[in-house]
C-alpha cells in the first residue's frame, strides 16, 4: 500500500520545477504535465530542466522557462547551484536516475516529489507507490504515467492531456526556405532508431517512399547528422525522387513535421514531434513497448508490427533469435495498408 503523504498546499506554491532528461520522446511527452501544471496552477512560475541538446525543442512555449543541463559533471555541477537560486518551492521529477535526483535535491525546495523506484529516495519528500496506484493498471502510455504524479499529489488531471509543441517562426521559414515552392503535399520519412531492434531495413522504406510518391507526395526523408547513411540508403533503393536533410535544428524538425501531411518512420523521437503537431502518423514497432510509446496523438495514426513473446524487450540487441525478427518481419504491405488507413479517415 502507498505511504499517505500529508497534503501539499498548492495554493502556496509559487515556482515549480519540472525535471525531464534524456531524450527527444520523452520531452515531447513530458508536455502534458506542462499544460497540466499551467491550467491548475496559473499563478504559478513554470520551467523544465532538460538536456541541452534537446532544449531548443521546447523554446517558446508558453507560459514556460526552460533550464538547459549540460551533459558533463562541471555543466551539471554548475546548473544544481543555477537551479538552488531560483528558490522552487516544489519539484516534480518525470525521470527518477541518479543525475535527476541529485538535481531535486540541490534545489532545496519545500516540496520534492517523484516515485518509490527513484535513486536515492530520501532525497524525496513526497514519493509516491506507483502510477498504477491512481489509474489500477499498469497498462499505461508514458505520458499517463506522468501525469501520475500530479494526480496522486492532489491536482486534477486529464488523462488524455495531449502533447504539443510551440510554433518556431524563424524555423517554419527556414523549412520553406529549404522545401522551395512546393505544391504537392509532403510525406515525412524518419528511416533511423536508436537500435536495429528499432529500425525497419531502408529498403523496405524505399518501397514505401514510391508508393507515397505514386499517391501525389513529395517523399522528404529525415535524420540526425550521424544517421545520414541510412538515409543514403533509401535514396539509393528508391526508384522515386526524395530529398533529404540531417542538419535540422530540432525546431526545425518540428515546422517539417507540422508542414507534412503523413508521418511514416520507426518507433522514435521524431514519432512523437510528428503526433505532438497533430500531423497523421504510422509508427512501426519492433522491439518496444507498444502500450507505452504509442502516439499519442488525436490525430489519425497507426501502428504496425508483427507479435513475438519476447517484446517488449531492452532493445540494445536480440537476444532470443540473433537477430531483430521482430522489426525484420513485418510486411512492406502492412506499412503501405496503414498509410491507406490513416490517408481514409
Amino acid at each position: 500500500m502507498a505511504k499517505m503523504w500529508e497534503p501539499i498546499n498548492w495554493e502556496q506554491v509559487r515556482r515549480i520545477l519540472v525535471i525531464r532528461l534524456r531524450s527527444i520522446g520523452d520531452t515531447v511527452l513530458a508536455t502534458p504535465v506542462l499544460n497540466s501544471l499551467r491550467r491548475e496552477l496559473p499563478w504559478a512560475e513554470i520551467d523544465i530542466a532538460l538536456e541541452a541538446w534537446v532544449a531548443p525543442l521546447l523554446e517558446g512555449l508558453e507560459g514556460v522557462g526552460i533550464q538547459s543541463i549540460g551533459a558533463d559533471a562541471a555543466a551539471r555541477i554548475r546548473a544544481a547551484a543555477r537551479l538552488k537560486k531560483r528558490r522552487y518551492d516544489a519539484v516534480i521529477n518525470l525521470h527518477g536516475g541518479s543525475t535527476s535526483s541529485t538535481l531535486a535535491a540541490a534545489t532545496l525546495a519545500e516540496y520534492r516529489l517523484g516515485f518509490a523506484h527513484y535513486r536515492f529516495p530520501r532525497t524525496y519528500t513526497h514519493l509516491y507507490g506507483s502510477p498504477a496506484d491512481l489509474w489500477g493498471t499498469d497498462q499505461l502510455h508514458s505520458v499517463e504515467q506522468q501525469l501520475a504524479i500530479l494526480g496522486l499529489a492532489g491536482l486534477e488531471v486529464d488523462r488524455g492531456e495531449r502533447t504539443s509543441l510551440p510554433h518556431n517562426i524563424a524555423a517554419e521559414a527556414a523549412i520553406s526556405e529549404r522545401l522551395g515552392h512546393a505544391t504537392r503535399p509532403i510525406a515525412l520519412i524518419h528511416p533511423a532508431a536508436a537500435y536495429e531492434t528499432k529500425q525497419w531495413p531502408a529498403e523496405n522504406f524505399a518501397r514505401v517512399a514510391e508508393d507515397l510518391a505514386s499517391r501525389g507526395f513529395r517523399v522528404v526523408l529525415v535524420a540526425a547528422p550521424n544517421e545520414v547513411s541510412v538515409l543514403e540508403a533509401v535514396r539509393r533503393a528508391a526508384n522515386c525522387e526524395i530529398a533529404a536533410f540531417n542538419d535540422l535544428t530540432l525546431p526545425e524538425v518540428t515546422a517539417l513535421a507540422r508542414r507534412a501531411e503523413i508521418f511514416v518512420g520507426n518507433d522514435s523521437g521524431i514519432a512523437h514531434i510528428a503526433a505532438a503537431v497533430g500531423t497523421r502518423s504510422v509508427v512501426i514497432f519492433g522491439s518496444s513497448n507498444r502500450v507505452h510509446w504509442r502516439p499519442w496523438t488525436s490525430a489519425p495514426s497507426e501502428i504496425v508490427f508483427e507479435e513475438f513473446a519476447c517484446q517488449p524487450c531492452p532493445g540494445d540487441r536480440c537476444r532470443v533469435y540473433g537477430e531483430p525478427r521482430c522489426i525484420l518481419s513485418i510486411p512492406i504491405s502492412n506499412v503501405t495498408n496503414a498509410i491507406t488507413h490513416v490517408l481514409e479517415k
